[in-house]
Order: structure tokens, then sequence, then C-alpha cells
């Protein structure tokens, strides 16, 4: 049986001098794009996290969560993903617990080790032992939102006798893990309700799943579609969007490759536009190309969502233009 699917949108609020605008002016402009893609039925709409960025990426994904969840009232909203390394967990929890509360129960966490050295280290976090404090967090918040209270001595966190008050409404908060490496598809498959993340490591999660005894068919799978889009006429939509997806790239590429430390090295390369368009890397399909895109993927594995992204720079009149298209055209395929 397959999971019902759900499409949603990221927005990780960059402003990059190529397509510079009041910081004000360009929060404001996002959240009205998410109630509107609420009006047209998408259901997700999802935060990143990252620090130290030039362009503004999103560093404060709760606190921008909030007027979201204030904004919408039907659509799923949460993390992709926070930085779980960088914060306490009982204070994450509380305020998971409160933003959930606002949201009337649409929160949900997808969170990750991180892959920057410098990030870490401007938090004063030792970036070598991020693995080990991300297990000790998600052991102290899944307790805290269970209405537990906790008494925890680790390498990393001491906490006595924590409890939050309130709680999350569905006494829990929805939590994936994502991640590339074999360690950190062992630890979604152990802490979380499902994994968020690349198609390719989907049949690794899964194996990792069954090898605790569990039921695959009851986890999730979360898929980022960070270069997906669909459109009438591929051609058209290459030309007037690559560039803005092309920064997107280039953007990822250095940090990725800043320490290594993803799981993922070399998949995004610094590259000029011209090449960038004829990578693949940016894919582009018509609604009925999506529509089979799609059910081959819930064939294969318990996929619940996917996720494409508004790059930074895109104008609001073009990124209606082609969500309309995938509202239209791709949607009612799956609204049942």
């Amino acid at each position: 049986m397959n999971k019902p699917l759900s499409f949603g949108y990221l927005y990780d609020f960059r402003n990059p001098q190529p397509w510079h605008s009041p910081n004000a002016s360009l929060y404001a402009e996002t959240l009205e794009l998410i109630t509107w893609t609420e009006s047209l039925g998408f259901q997700g709409a999802w935060l990143p996290e990252h620090h130290c960025a030039d362009d503004g990426y999103m560093p404060s994904p709760l606190v921008a969560l909030s007027a979201i969840a204030a904004k919408t009232s039907r659509i799923k909203i949460g993390t992709a993903i926070a930085l779980a390394p960088l914060y306490h967990p009982v204070k994450f929890a509380e305020d998971c617990a409160v933003l959930d509360i606002i949201a009337d129960g649409r929160l949900e966490i997808a969170l990750a080790i991180g892959y920057r050295r410098r990030e870490t280290a401007a938090f004063g976090v030792d970036f070598t032992k991020r693995g080990q404090r991300f297990d000790e967090f998600l052991e102290i918040i899944q307790a805290l939102w269970a209405g537990d209270t906790v008494t925890y001595a680790g390498k990393h966190f001491n906490v006595t006798e924590a409890a939050i008050n309130p709680l999350p409404p569905r006494g829990k908060i929805p939590l994936y893990i994502g991640g590339f490496a074999d360690k950190a598809l062992e630890r979604v498959a152990k802490y979380a309700d499902g994994y968020f993340g690349n198609e390719e490591v989907c049949a690794a999660y899964l194996n990792k799943v069954k090898n605790l005894g569990k039921n695959p068919q009851k986890m999730g799978v979360r898929i980022q579609g960070l270069f997906y889009l669909v459109a009438h006429d591929p051609e058209k939509a290459m030309h007037e969007l690559a560039p803005y997806y092309h920064y997107v790239n280039n953007a990822y590429s250095i940090w990725l490759n800043e320490d290594k430390a993803s799981g993922a090295d070399g998949i995004l390369q610094q590259m000029s536009l011209e090449d960038f368009k004829k990578s693949g890397i940016l894919q582009i399909d018509t609604p009925a190309k999506a529509i089979e895109k799609f059910e081959c993927m819930r064939q294969s594995m318990p996929f619940e969502h996917f996720m494409m992204m508004r790059p930074p720079g895109l104008p609001v009149e073009k990124f209606q233009e082609y969500a309309e298209v995938f509202a239209s055209h791709v949607l009612p395929s799956f609204n049942t």
C-alpha cells in the first residue's frame, strides 16, 4: 500500500548580491509566497539552516517558522534541516513544543549533523564530536517531547530533572534525520520516524531499518528535489531559470568542499552557467514525466513527500508561473 504523497517547497531566504533587496522586503515576500502555495494545494513549507553565510542563508529557522505558522492554517511546516549539534536539547525541545502549539500540530522537524567546521567553531562546538553530541541530543529531546522528566549524564550534555511544559499537542513531534554516510543512516534508522535526503541513499537507509528489526513500510522517506521543477516547455524553463539554480549549485559546492565532511563529497562542483545547463543537475520534466517519476518512486520506497525549492533571486512571478504548472497538472494525480 503506497503512502499518501505530498509536495512542498524549501525556502532558504538567501539574499545574494546579484538580486539583493532589503531583507524586510524579502522576508515579507517569502511569507506571502508560502501562504499562496498553501492556497494552491501544496502541503509543505520547509526551512534549512546555515551560519556565517555572506548571502544571508537562513540562520534561525525556528523563529521564521513561527511567523509561517501564524500566517498559515493547513500546510505542514518544519526544518529541513536544522543543525542539531548547535542546540541545547532542553531549549530546543521547549522551542519546538511552543512552535507546534502555534502551528496547531503542523510542525515536523528534520535534523542533521552538519558538515561545516566554520559553523561549529562559531558556536564553540568540537567539530569532531558532533556525532556523539547529536546522539545525546536525540535521546534527550525525544524523552522530553514524550512528557518524561529527564536526568541525563553524558559526555556533552548533563541535565537534571528536566521537563518541558507545555508539551507538543500530539505528544511527539515527527522527526526526520538527514545524512549520507553509513553512520548517519544508522542514526536515522535508530532514532527517526523517517529519512530526509536524496533518493539514491534510500535503499541503504531501508536496509539499516531492516537490520534493526523495524518494518520499512512504517518509516517515512522525504526526498529533496532542490534542482527539480516541472514545465510545459523544459527548454524555455532552462533558459529562464538556470541562472538562479546555477547560483545554488556553486554556493553549495563551496561549502561541501570546505571540509569534505558531508558524506556526499563531489556531488556538486563549481562550473560556468553554460556548463551547468548541460550538466543535467537541473532536472526539468513535463507534467506527464513528473507523474511517471513520482509513481515509480512510490513503488521503490515508502515515499511520502517531495520538496522542491524557490532558488534565491527568482522573481515572484516566475516562481508562481512554474508552481502553478505543478499545482494544476501534477498535484491532482496524488490528491487522493
